[in-house]
């Protein structure tokens, strides 16, 4: 390659590309293993950090795919008559209803630990 010409795009290489890394190797889609809820250990968190001073109760510890995760955050929704949300398997009940979910899950049969406050 002649000095002080750019290059622009894969193009300006002639066509090739070199790779000095083997194959990339795919990891099979499985689907995530659902614990019973008797096996499961939740731990009801209550947060008011970074929401504007509104108090959440956050739901963590859930083991199973996203959509029994998000099927549990509505039933449990519902019940506390409030709103939120489910993600990176946690659940996030908007107000102080900590111990109107705990009650909830402890019916539903998992095991729930209260922390901090």
């Amino acid at each position: 390659m002649a000095k002080g010409k750019k290059l622009n795009s894969l193009e300006d290489l002639g066509g090739l590309v070199y790779s000095t890394g083997s194959a990339p190797k795919f990891e099979e889609e499985h689907e995530e293993e659902s614990l019973p809820p008797g096996d499961q250990y939740l731990e009801a968190h209550i947060e008011k950090k970074g929401r504007g001073g509104k108090t959440a109760v956050l739901i963590k510890g859930f083991e199973g795919s996203d959509d029994e995760l998000k099927e549990l955050a509505k039933k449990l929704k519902s019940h506390c008559a409030v709103g939120g949300s489910s993600k990176d398997g946690e659940i996030i009940i908007q107000g102080d209803v900590r111990d109107k979910a705990m009650d909830f899950l402890k019916k539903e049969g998992y095991n729930v630990k209260r922390v901090g406050g």
